[in-house]
């Protein structure tokens, strides 16, 4: 129960003040620019925009700027503010076999058709603070090829040649939009990848990481791991064809299982799916882990009883915005709540009280409590009664 407090208005709008004066920092140093955080802190962005649901690099910088860098405070703004917006039609499915790749790198073929790119990485950085970053110098211009017309296959196509991976069905059915209807159990996959993508980063990590120390049957490699852009088209009913609208950045992941077959399945590979918005590649491969883990039962497979398996606590525990208001409501006022339960521990306390008194005085009317008695005054109770008798 909730209780109104008295003053409270004027705090609050006090800190608010506060807040905004702790946001702006000392005003010696140069403000901080939406455009600066845009460019500059470019996976800070796409992490927003992917678990908010909305892709624009510049509303996302702004929530940034507005959550003083609190990332899931700025994700709850793109939410708010997305749900304010007219949906006025849906895209048709990107095809990311025509992505422009920035980055494509493949864990399982090394002669990939296209060739593989490292891109932008930290991969093989030595993970050492460039303090020449603290002088705000200028940075080279990197190296740039020519570019390149050749086709990027998706490269787990050449297993689906051979039938070695499990073919993916394609459906003309509209799946349900997860933004717009509450999740309900048991999911379909393309609920489960819907609920994943939005997920918080480091909660799909753990489970993730989960599933490679053995917490279920699944040990993968990375198939492809692609980023880049992609157009995204409308159909136009007046047209009667589909038109560019713009182009995204994703993330895309493929994972390659191993999979001895089951009753209704024979030996072959399967796969986890992964898609992100912008860049953001350990959350596009934890996603495609824990994508394959929650396939357990269509695949005939056994449940370990591992945590990635179960896809009510996965699915229900992996928004880190629901995850966030039930555990601040728990810092408003309760003080009703919490009247009762001190005035019940009181009086469970004056009940435990009174059974120790109450057995107290039980042991000390006891045959053994008076021969006790006798013995601390001088002499045992069989002395005594002699000298009575004498």
């Amino acid at each position: 129960m909730y209780v109104a407090v008295k003053g409270g208005e004027r705090a609050i709008d006090n800190a608010h003040a506060w807040l905004a004066e702790e946001r702006r920092g000392d005003a010696s140093v140069d403000e901080l620019s939406v455009p600066q955080i845009r460019e500059q802190l470019k996976l800070a962005v796409n992490r927003v925009m992917a678990e908010g649901s909305l892709y624009d690099p510049d509303l996302a910088a702004l929530a940034i700027k507005q959550s003083r860098g609190d990332l899931i405070e700025a994700i709850f703004l793109i939410r708010a503010y997305r749900t304010t917006l007219p949906r006025f039609g849906g895209s048709i499915p990107i095809n990311t076999e025509t992505m422009a790749c920035d980055r494509r790198v493949s864990a399982t073929f090394k002669d990939a058709p296209g060739g593989q790119m490292l891109g932008p990485t930290f991969d093989y950085t030595h993970r050492l603070l460039d303090f020449k970053l603290a002088a705000e110098g200028d940075v080279p211009a990197a190296e740039q090829a020519e570019g390149s017309t050749a086709q990027t296959p998706h490269i787990m196509s050449f297993l689906d040649r051979e039938g070695l991976i499990q073919s993916e069905v394609d459906s003309d059915t509209t799946p349900p939009d997860l933004t717009r209807t509450p999740l309900e159990l048991p999911a379909t996959r393309d609920l489960r990848l819907q609920s994943l993508t939005r997920g918080d980063e480091g909660f799909i990590l753990g489970m993730a990481y989960s599933t490679q120390r053995g917490y279920a049957r699944n040990h993968a490699f990375v198939a492809e791991l692609r980023i880049g852009v992609v157009p995204v088209e409308m159909e136009i009913p007046e047209l009667g064809f589909s038109i560019e609208i713009g182009g995204i950045e994703v993330t895309e992941c493929e994972t390659v299982n191993q999979f001895q077959g089951s009753k209704t399945q024979p030996p072959q590979f399967t796969r986890g799916y992964g898609l992100v918005f912008g860049m953001s590649e350990r959350k596009a491969i934890s996603m495609a882990l824990v994508d394959r883990a929650l396939r357990w039962k269509e695949l005939g497979e056994d449940n370990l009883g591992a945590p990635a398996q179960d896809a009510e606590f996965v699915l229900y525990h992996a928004d880190n915005i629901q995850a966030t208001g039930f555990l601040e409501h728990i810092k408003l006022p309760h003080y009703v709540d919490f009247q009762s339960e001190l005035e019940l521990i009181r009086k469970l306390r004056r009940e435990a009280q009174g059974n120790t008194a109450a057995q107290s005085d039980t042991s000390e009317a006891s045959p053994l409590g008076g021969e006790t008695a006798c013995r601390a005054t001088g002499g045992s109770l069989s002395g005594k009664m002699k000298e009575a008798a004498e």
